[in-house]
């Protein structure tokens, strides 16, 4: 058995209990429930979702647009490291988007910076407590962008590092050493160093059947491309795990040979990736198809594929203790968005609640005991 699978299975093992969701004092089991944050982008409204294991409930709706005459597009969120504060990018801007910044005691705006053109998905570095946001640029023409740094606290735009065409997935390595997003429309990993803020390494990602992909391509010529939209690091092992769109796969790179180790072939249109944070399971949403899969990583084989209430899959959160993923809906036409429960233990679906139109990016925010 390769020293790689051992080292998954002890992994799987030393965490069963979590995944049982059972913590036991004495003769009582404690309980918990759950709350994400969730964006809803037609609607302008940022819900708050909590979950007790049996049921979800909105126990907050809360406009974020500012501009009455138009309908500005929360898409990505995130929260700081400490929980006292959640960031929303505003993608649609005259004619750049915006990044806010609430307080999570109150969810009352503190502030807001300017960015560049769609600014969508972010994270904030552990290790300079820097905000790195990608500027997605949906509109216009196709030609490079950028992944903008913010100072969270005085919420200001401090550099601004160019990269890929239509950049996505804006994730760190564990230690916040190292910041990493994927150019849709340019088959590119990018890998920018959070210390010195540039670009160390990029790596092409091909689709199974190898072509030559370039920077400057015309609208609506996708044939043949990766299309990568999501990129996602492994909690514990040198991973980047990246879902292509276009060709239906999600790649496992290696972050030491930075190449391409494995590809899983997935349902049609994996968009969003998370990984469980005992490291065991990956989790991918097929925008096209409206499923969800849960896969097994040792072994590489997709474990179940979830259908959901509805079309257009989108973002996902894993509770802390692996147990859970929210997953977000967006609908279609004029169907409200959805937020939707996965027992990643006994893979199934457990329950849904109905939130604004276009649910699309979401944030875990707390675990809270409970006296059930």
């Amino acid at each position: 058995m390769k020293a790689q699978t051992i080292k998954y299975l002890w992994v799987a093992l030393a965490v069963a209990m979590i995944l049982e969701n059972r913590y036991v004092v004495g003769q009582d089991e404690l309980r918990h429930d759950y709350f994400v944050y969730v964006t809803c982008e037609s609607a302008d409204e940022v819900d708050v979702v909590r979950f007790d294991g049996v049921r979800a409930v909105v126990v907050h709706r809360i406009p974020v647009g500012f501009r009455s005459t138009e309908i500005e597009g929360p898409h990505g969120i995130t929260l700081s490291p400490d929980g006292k504060y959640w960031f929303l990018t505003m993608a649609h801007g005259i004619p750049f988007g915006q990044v806010y910044k609430f307080s999570t005691e109150n969810n009352r705006r503190l502030g807001q910076v300017e960015l560049g053109l769609f600014p969508a998905t972010m994270q904030i570095s552990v290790a300079t407590g820097l905000l790195h946001v990608v500027n997605f640029n949906l509109h216009g023409d196709r030609e490079p962008s950028s992944v903008s740094i913010v100072d969270p606290v005085e919420m200001a735009e401090v550099a601004r590092i160019q990269t890929g065409v239509m950049p996505h997935g804006s994730r760190f390595s564990p230690d916040g050493r190292h910041h990493y997003s994927a150019a849709m429309m340019s088959d590119t990993l990018y890998e920018i160093d959070a210390l010195d803020f540039e670009v160390k390494r990029t790596l092409k990602i091909s689709p199974k059947h190898h072509h030559t992909a370039h920077d400057k391509l015309p609208k609506g010529h996708h044939k043949h491309m990766a299309m990568p939209t999501w990129v996602q690091i492994h909690p514990a092992l040198p991973r980047a795990y990246v879902a292509l769109n276009g060709s239906d796969e999600v790649v496992e790179v290696d972050l030491e040979e930075w190449k391409v180790r494995r590809r899983f072939a997935t349902s049609e249109g994996p968009y969003n990736v998370e990984i469980t944070p005992e490291g065991t399971r990956m989790v991918v949403t097929y925008k096209k198809s409206g499923s969800t899969g849960v896969w097994d990583l040792a072994t590489g084989t997709e474990l179940v594929r979830i259908s959901h209430s509805r079309q257009v899959p989108h973002g996902i959160a894993i509770t802390p203790d692996s147990r859970y993923a929210f997953v977000t809906v967006e609908g279609k036409g004029s169907q409200p968005g959805a937020v939707e429960l996965l027992d990643l233990v006994h893979l199934k679906r457990i329950t849904l609640v109905d939130v604004a139109q276009q649910a699309s990016g979401i944030a875990f925010w707390k675990m809270q005991l409970t006296d059930r």
